[in-house]
């Protein structure tokens, strides 16, 4: 009888927590949030339909539909979505009030790196410690480690070559040989592995990405590079937006969902994966290798004098060069492809462009060529626009006493911000913003629009790799669109997407063959 009335009781606070608190705030409205209108008809009392919305793969799609009716958006009971290209400033501007949401804090290791660290004056030390290192006049110093992935994967690619498509063919399926996908993700996270670390991974000469892995204990294991990081993402990015229940919805899906449980699993080799590179490349600093890499960032100031990071720090800093440095370029480059193949008018005008610049016999396209050339640059960011590899609305938290947001008083400590997929289709600044028009970024029209371009964010807390980034993209696409031709499947063939934190497309084969006049070259 007793444990009957202790069931009861129990559930009778379960409800009055989970159920009457939230109804009872949202008609208190003490933030005067409820006159926004909602993503669904719960989102004012609960995350949960805004996890539901994760889960269905797609929710900045979800967002840009809600959008075209309202330009404020209330997706949580404390967060709002807004679409309006003010807000870009207003959320992420240098001069900003807003600071990094709670979001980061819930997802945060033991140690805080430059993509997550909250408060202001470390992300300040953080930043200038990494920024000589990533600076324009050190990346182009290490083109030759681009340069050299590069060829890398021009060797992988002559080794898969077809003969050519004959006008109006479709490729027979055993002639798509190259996942485009898959090679270029593993071109960056090579790419990035030695231009950080100073590390050969040897994906693209095997085609694959196994990868060792350390646990805390020591052990050692294989793991696929690419499943163990997308495993990670897929799981934290359902999850997370309920900051309070994070931790204990982590717990229920790891007891109730075998898919659950191997994500958290991969996840745990993930952070092996991270171990193992920064374990690996301390090694050798100690066995008294002078490297030239990020990783020397890290050790030592730009004077020489030591940093004296503590060893989580250096990690969680390896971390987020391991993941934001691979995945986003990958995914830029595997957009750019297929809008390209899908655009052949733009594919034919950048190739004139590249041509006309690169010699025939050149294999890897020098980046001091092609750093500079408008059409690819124009096709690069046209493609960003269109699909950022990033699409949610990073998330901001406004000071305690409130920010403006949009010339409209939003009150302290309350979640905002705005999806770079829904800000890039905004009518006003992008017209036809569906059509893919690299002709929009051309001239000073084109130098009009940077400042509601937010693939890499915005503000001091924009992304420190967007040079490397564009390093890799312009030298990859041009040594590849001069030296081959390429064919999807079929002419309406398009590519499945799912977004976690970035917007992940899956697989997309192609058909490769070299280029006549580069074979006769």
């Amino acid at each position: 009888m007793l444990g009957y009335f202790f069931s009861v009781v129990t559930a009778a606070a379960a409800f009055g927590y989970l159920v009457l608190v939230p109804l009872i705030n949202y008609f208190r409205d003490p933030k005067g949030l409820r006159k926004y209108p909602t993503l669904s008809i719960l989102s004012g009392i609960s995350d949960l339909p805004f996890i539901y919305e994760a889960h269905k793969g797609f929710r900045s799609q979800t967002l840009l539909n809600a959008h075209k009716k309202h330009p404020v958006i209330r997706i949580g009971p404390n967060s709002l979505s807004f679409s309006k290209k003010e807000a870009i400033k207003d959320i992420y501007g240098h001069n900003t009030k807003c600071i990094k949401d709670t979001m980061y804090d819930v997802l945060a290791g033991t140690h805080y790196h430059l993509a997550d660290v909250v408060d202001r004056p470390e992300h300040a030390r953080k930043r200038k410690m990494l920024s000589s290192a990533y600076a324009i006049k050190n990346l182009e110093g290490w083109e030759h480690k681009v340069a050299d992935v590069t060829s890398r994967l021009i060797k992988s690619f002559d080794d898969r070559c077809t003969e050519p498509l004959a006008a109006g063919d479709l490729p027979s399926p055993e002639d798509q040989t190259v996942d485009y996908r898959m090679w270029t993700n593993l071109f960056t996270v090579c790419a990035i592995a030695n231009i950080g670390l100073s590390e050969d991974l040897g994906f693209l000469e095997r085609g694959d990405d196994l990868v060792t892995s350390e646990g805390p204990d020591g052990t050692l294991k294989q793991v696929h590079f690419r499943e163990c990081l997308h495993a990670t993402a897929w799981a934290q990015s359902n999850l997370v937006w309920s900051y309070k229940w994070f931790e204990t919805l982590v717990r229920i899906s790891k007891l109730v969902s075998p898919t659950y449980r191997r994500k958290w699993g991969l996840n745990k080799d993930w952070d092996g994966i991270v171990r193992n590179r920064a374990t690996t490349r301390f090694k050798r600093f100690q066995a008294g290798e002078k490297l030239n890499d990020f990783f020397s960032a890290l050790l030592f100031d730009k004077y020489g004098g030591p940093n004296d990071l503590e060893w989580g720090e250096m990690v969680a800093e390896v971390s987020i060069m391991m993941n934001a440095g691979s995945d986003t370029t990958a995914i830029a480059m595997n957009n750019v492809m297929y809008l390209l193949l899908k655009n052949p008018r733009c594919l034919q005008n950048l190739r004139e462009e590249i041509d006309g610049t690169l010699d025939e016999d050149e294999v890897v396209a020098p980046y001091d060529k092609v750093k500079h050339l408008p059409y690819l640059r124009a096709c690069l960011d046209e493609s960003m626009r269109l699909f950022p590899p990033t699409t949610f609305g990073l998330p901001r938290k406004t000071p305690p006493e409130g920010a403006a947001v949009v010339e409209e008083y939003i009150p302290g400590n309350t979640t905002v911000s705005i999806s770079s997929y829904v800000a890039h289709r905004d009518a006003d600044v992008f017209p036809d913003s569906e059509m893919y028009n690299p002709d929009r970024w051309m001239g000073e029209e084109g130098k009009n629009l940077q400042p509601f371009f937010i693939a890499f964010s915005a503000g001091a807390r924009g992304c420190i790799g967007r040079n490397i980034s564009y390093l890799e993209q312009m030298v990859l696409l041009a040594s590849l669109l001069h030296r081959y031709e390429f064919a999807l499947p079929h002419p309406e063939w398009e590519p499945t997407r799912r977004e976690n934190f970035n917007l992940s497309p899956g697989p997309m084969p192609l058909k490769v063959w070299r280029r006549k006049c580069i074979e006769e070259a």
